[in-house]
């Protein structure tokens, strides 16, 4: 598959057109591994380091839909691997300040090296169970790998109105913090890797 055919599949599942802009302009070829290049814009998750993978594109225009980020949003990642979501981000909050955080130190290093041109965007190496207090509050938070339960913890670094989107087991919530308490949805019918 290539890019404009992933990009007519994006299209015709009737994804935003700021989503599709952001995949038009991100190479997902420079987040995945050399041998795997030739299958960058297949709709595929394409396995990274130790035992990461690269969700397959649908499923990451899925997750930034429910996470509809404005462009000067503050923006967690957890789990960011190698970058390409941060990349989409980017383009979406491109007035705002995005924060990337990876356990594995390849991932971390290569997906700095992919993200340098992007000045507001900043990975740091984190284990991200308990999120990134440093920086919160944040206007949303994108968790990359599921979690065995719903992480309400990391609503206490989200501003009020402030969305969570994270996978749990097969399926993925959005949860967005309200003041008077939390409203909640599931989207099953997905797979992750797990949380370390």
């Amino acid at each position: 598959m290539h890019k404009k055919e992933l990009l007519e599949l994006l299209e015709s599942k009737g994804f935003s057109s700021s989503i599709i802009n952001a995949f038009s302009k991100v190479p997902r070829e420079d987040f995945v591994p050399l041998k795997q290049k030739y299958h960058a814009y297949e709709d595929t998750a394409i396995e990274l380091a130790d035992g990461s993978t690269l969700s397959q594109p649908s499923t990451v225009a899925f997750m930034l839909k429910h996470l509809d980020a404005h462009p000067t949003a503050k923006i967690l990642e957890i789990g960011s691997g190698s970058g390409y979501a941060l990349a989409l981000i980017a383009q979406i909050a491109s007035g705002g300040e995005i924060h990337g955080i990876e356990i594995n130190d390849s991932l971390v290093a290569s997906s700095k090296e992919q993200l340098k041109k992007h000045a507001h965007v900043h990975v740091h190496k984190v284990n991200g169970r308990g999120g990134f207090i440093r920086y919160a509050p944040y206007d949303r938070i994108l968790v990359s790998a599921a979690y065995p339960y719903v992480p309400y913890t990391l609503l206490d670094q989200l501003k009020i109105n402030g969305v969570l989107v994270v996978p749990v087991g097969n399926s993925i919530y959005r949860l967005r913090k309200r003041i008077d308490g939390v409203a909640e949805k599931e989207y099953p019918g997905f797979s992750f890797v797990k949380i370390k």
